[in-house]
């Protein structure tokens, strides 16, 4: 039922694109032309090798991106009916495109001539409430299929009405609805001026996520993509922790000596979500969606490489400055010997 219902998503989607595009092809054709210096002098008839004019065309194309969206959205799971934020991806979009007009524009430049706020109370009841999300959204994952019966090869989405498939529906909506929540860790560092915290790789994974995962759980709510979920609820529980103690102040600072495994423990994830699906390539007649994973894959890769790149330029480099300058104090410190000092000697 998931190869089904995938294949007719994307049979859908491809169709449509390529019938929109030979549309908007014609379109733009007679728009050149109209708008050619030639033309001026020249009638040209209503049509461009089409039977319909460029005002009908534009009409037609309208037309058909809608049935092929409404045709998409036919596919999609029904269980999900009801649920907030599902009926349609365009809250989705809407708020993650405000969402980077905001991190990006909006609050920079609010705050480029502003002190930075005090919101260390409100930090602290929201790192400390995403630990409990996050620690939640966790264990769910495993009673609702990780740990009771999902397996690492060829795992199918449960579409059925049982109460472990709408445990796992419900999970899976969760863990989408908290990808909103945690925009505001963005939000959080601008208000106290951390923009150097505020990363391309930063702004990029807040972003996809929501988008991502409103795909997820509106057609594929369990199952093979949802061991990244599992991965991701575990390492935001300790990521939310370490949050929590720095925002309870300075003095805290000494027990958080394992900020850089933190970044470790994300590239391990990473790697772990892009084995995991690289196997797939290889299971064959495996009645979960490909493109899914694929798309699960090719995201785990990226990030591999980002949290990589981060974690060389974070640490390895700091380390290799701080190296180098302990070399340079030491072959410009002065040499004692217990008799010359600075080239002069000692008196008793």
């Amino acid at each position: 039922m998931a190869h089904a219902r995938w294949h007719s998503f994307t049979e859908h989607a491809l169709i449509g694109s390529i019938a929109g595009g030979v549309r908007l092809a014609f379109v733009l054709r007679r728009f050149v032309a109209i708008s050619s210096p030639s033309s001026l002098h020249v009638k040209l008839p209503l049509t461009v090798d089409h039977p319909m004019g460029p005002v009908n065309m534009i009409t037609n194309l309208i037309a058909s991106t809608v049935q092929t969206y409404d045709n998409i959205m036919k596919d999609a799971d029904p269980r999900l009916e009801g649920y907030p934020m599902m009926s349609s991806p365009w809250p989705t979009v809407f708020i993650t495109m405000a969402y980077v007009y905001t991190v990006q524009v909006g609050l920079p430049r609010f705050m480029a001539d502003r002190k930075p706020y005090n919101v260390r109370q409100i930090m602290l009841v929201y790192n400390f409430a995403n630990v409990l999300l996050s620690g939640y959204i966790f264990i769910e994952f495993g009673l609702a299929g990780w740990f009771s019966g999902y397996n690492l090869g060829c795992q199918p989405v449960d579409y059925s009405q049982s109460v472990k498939a709408i445990r796992m529906v419900n999970i899976c909506w969760w863990f989408y609805i908290s990808k909103f929540i945690e925009l505001l860790d963005t939000i959080f560092f601008l208000l106290r001026k951390k923009f150097t915290q505020v990363s391309f790789l930063h702004v990029v994974h807040h972003s996809v996520m929501p988008l991502s995962w409103y795909i997820g759980v509106k057609f594929v709510p369990g199952g093979f993509g949802t061991f990244h979920a599992l991965l991701n609820s575990f390492i935001h529980f300790w990521m939310y922790i370490y949050y929590g103690m720095a925002a309870l102040g300075p003095q805290y600072r000494k027990y958080l000596w394992w900020k850089k495994h933190m970044t470790t423990l994300q590239i391990v994830q990473f790697m772990m979500v892009a084995c995991h699906c690289i196997r797939q390539l290889f299971i064959s007649n495996c009645n979960y969606p490909k493109g899914y994973a694929y798309w699960i894959g090719s995201y785990a890769l990226f990030f591999l490489i980002m949290f990589a790149d981060f974690y060389r330029q974070a640490y390895q480099n700091t380390r290799k400055t701080k190296l180098q300058q302990q070399q340079q104090q030491t072959l410009t410190k002065p040499e004692t010997n217990g008799a010359i000092t600075n080239g002069f000697k000692k008196t008793d």
